[in-house]
């Protein structure tokens, strides 16, 4: 071997030792600072919560997105991606006024369904121990568990005085992430929009593995019942998974680009583009955002924007432009989700809004001209009530297992209430009388 060669290989040696001792001389600094801990500190500790502080702490270093999941949240974080979890499966949420948890709609064919709990029952006790305080999140984790699973539901029916007690086995539920307007007498959902029925209507709560194919359900019966244009509702949606993202939005886009994902060298790494199958085209959309909208549903509004394919309606959206990896640890001792890419619009566009990105800057999604309308405040609040009584789901008479009262839900619904939807429906209403 040329003397040049082996010189070159020396170098390379001795710059891949330095670096491995660099980054080791950290974890041996960490391991002594944990075994000092373990030794010296008053009271007796134990080390697994003192790995999982210095994860939090190392990785609460990094950007606002990436987060360490200890062991005991991998089950919960893994079924919000599966959109199926352990449970009773009903909707709740805190009465507003009295804080009492309450049952917004079972999910008909479920535990909760089959024992006879509605719409409108009060929830006083989970398994003997009142929920009067407890957080929603808390709520909810005390009706999860593992199927076959009973657990015991202290309900106050509407229009009853005494609570009763029911057993409810546990089982495995699947949630829906594609919802529509008002939910029809067999409890599936009407994705038209009432008194529009011309215009269908679909929301996206989050994007999760299923809610492509969701999606393409929907889209099938809006077409063979007559729809001649659509409002995508992409409102307080977080986001979830970047292929899920991509596979709605090239059920809208017949060819281009989708979205690009770049690495922190600024280099793109990966170019989604429309793959022209099944395209739903031919008819006006338009695409409902507001500053909640995040992550992966940007990515839809954005690309519909720029491919001329639908307005966006409402307001700017959040920013969340990066993509997250999550990587499992070994020894079971939990996962790490790290911001690892960032992602681009078909414009070339970042729709980040990172520390450095000026609030007045371009970010996000922005709604299309003469169709930015705020909500917020009190309006807001008034707007998300008013849609949860519409997802209320209304049996018809002596239909189901139990008969109890429902609370009303508006047949001819006033959409002032709703000026962001609003503005959408006159949109679409004029496209569709242009179109004749």
């Amino acid at each position: 071997m040329p003397r040049r060669n082996i010189y070159l290989l020396v170098i390379i040696s001795a710059v891949s030792l330095v670096c491995y001792l660099n980054v080791n001389r950290y974890g041996r600094i960490l391991t002594y600072a944990m075994e000092q801990i373990d030794r010296r500190y008053l009271e007796e500790i134990d080390r697994a919560e003192l790995f999982e502080g210095a994860m939090e702490g190392m990785i609460g270093r990094l950007d606002d997105y990436s987060s360490y999941i200890n062991s005991k949240a991998v089950e919960q974080f893994q079924e919000t991606l599966d959109q199926k979890f352990g449970g009773v499966g009903m909707e709740v949420s805190l009465d507003p006024k009295t804080k009492q948890l309450t049952v917004l709609s079972p999910i008909v064919g479920t535990p909760a369904y089959e024992a006879g709990i509605r719409a409108g029952d009060k929830i006083l006790k989970i398994d003997g121990q009142t929920t009067q305080g407890l957080s929603l999140r808390d709520a909810v984790d005390r009706t999860r568990g593992k199927p076959g699973q009973p657990v015991v539901l202290t309900i106050l029916h509407e229009g009853d005085n005494k609570p009763v007690d029911i057993e409810v086995v546990r089982d495995i539920i699947r949630v829906e992430t594609v919802l529509g307007d008002t939910r029809n007498a067999d409890a599936s959902w009407n994705y038209f929009l009432a008194g529009h029925d011309r215009i269908g209507y679909l929301r996206i709560n989050t994007f999760g593995e299923e809610t492509p194919e969701e999606m393409k359900r929907a889209l099938k019966w809006l077409t063979e019942h007559g729809m001649r244009g659509l409002i995508l509702d992409l409102r307080n949606d977080p986001g979830g998974l970047l292929a899920a993202a991509v596979e709605v939005s090239d059920l809208f886009v017949a060819s281009g680009v989708i979205v690009t994902t770049r690495r922190r060298d600024g280099h793109v790494e990966e170019t989604y583009e429309a793959t022209g199958d099944g395209t739903y085209t031919g008819f006006p959309m338009a695409v409902l955002v507001n500053q909640y909208t995040a992550s992966a549903s940007e990515i839809v509004a954005a690309c519909l924007q720029d491919h001329a394919r639908a307005v966006i309606v409402g307001q700017r959206t959040w920013g969340k432009g990066t993509v997250q990896e999550v990587i499992n640890l070994e020894s079971g001792q939990g996962m790490i989700k790290l911001t690892t890419a960032s992602y681009w619009r078909p414009t070339g566009k970042n729709i980040h809004h990172g520390k450095d990105t000026p609030d007045d800057g371009d970010w996000g999604v922005m709604p299309d001209p003469d169709c930015e309308v705020v909500v917020e405040g009190n309006k807001l609040t008034e707007l998300l009530r008013w849609r949860l009584r519409r997802d209320v789901y209304k049996p018809a008479e002596n239909n189901g297992p139990a008969n109890h009262k429902q609370p009303p839900v508006n047949d001819k619904p006033d959409f002032s209430v709703d000026p962001q939807l609003q503005r959408a429906i006159e949109y679409i209403e004029k496209a569709i009388a242009e179109k004749k």
